[in-house]
């Protein structure tokens, strides 16, 4: 299992938590960059279109789409039989609510946009310190996008989690994570949303092995800070594909 705030640093083997660094860096620094997960489904009337059609209006939201690509790490995912809530997810990293307020609407705007709903959206920003895995090549490099699974999980916590002293949580936050260390093949990434919605944090896990996930999932459950996470949230399986390969399964 890796555990990431996309933050990496250099030399060092294991997992730890990470301070701000105050050597020079000539690496754009990411800690603290908005993340979006943007889940979309596409109404049915998009099916009754005919082919030349819809084959111009996904040409059409993809050269817009591919605007952006200087502007965030993007990666597309298809639920396109895995969910009836969302068929698409985008899930965008950068330093600009503005610019993912921009491409939201230009993609909107767009003749396939105008067959699209939000399913949900996710906001949340990551911070300076986490729980990372230091094998990678910088702290400031983003490693992200690299497994074929994608599970999102907006996560709240009951009540008595905020009655807890700060020391307290993040020692359970800590446990939580550490369980995920039988799982070499899942890398997680924690995020914070306090303060954009409802939820304390955006866990997500990238896997190959789905089966793998599963098993984690029923081990984190069992944690202490796992039995405080409130019941009944949304959890999102989706298969990261190219952008038209995921316009396309939408029929």
């Amino acid at each position: 299992m890796t555990v990431s705030n996309f933050q990496k640093e250099q030399g060092e083997s294991g997992l730890r938590l990470v301070q701000d660094s105050e050597a020079p860096n000539e690496r754009p620094q990411v800690e603290k960059q908005f993340v979006n997960f943007l889940f979309l489904r596409v109404s049915p009337e998009w099916r009754k279109l005919d082919g030349g059609t819809k084959r111009a209006y996904k040409q059409e939201f993809e050269r817009v789409f591919d605007e952006f690509r200087s502007e965030f790490l993007l990666f597309t995912y298809s639920l396109v039989g895995f969910d009836s809530k969302a068929d698409l997810m985008f899930w965008r990293v950068g330093r600009s609510l503005d610019l993912i307020q921009e491409m939201t609407a230009k993609l909107y705007r767009t003749e396939l946009g105008s067959y699209l709903q939000t399913a949900d959206s996710y906001l949340s920003s990551t911070k300076a310190m986490m729980f990372v895995d230091s094998t990678g090549d910088g702290k400031f490099h983003v490693q992200a996008g690299a497994a074929k699974y994608h599970f999102v999980y907006p996560c709240t916590k009951q009540s008595d989690w905020f009655d807890m002293p700060a020391e307290e949580r993040d020692a359970m936050v800590k446990e939580y994570f550490m369980v995920g260390m039988r799982f070499p093949n899942i890398k997680i990434h924690l995020t914070h949303a306090f303060g954009f919605n409802d939820h304390e944090y955006l866990v997500s896990f990238e896997t190959d092995e789905p089966k793998d996930f599963l098993a984690l999932a029923e081990e984190l459950r069992e944690t202490p800070a796992g039995k405080l996470n409130v019941r009944g949230m949304p959890v999102y399986t989706c298969r990261q594909r190219p952008l038209m390969e995921c316009l396309d399964a939408l029929g």
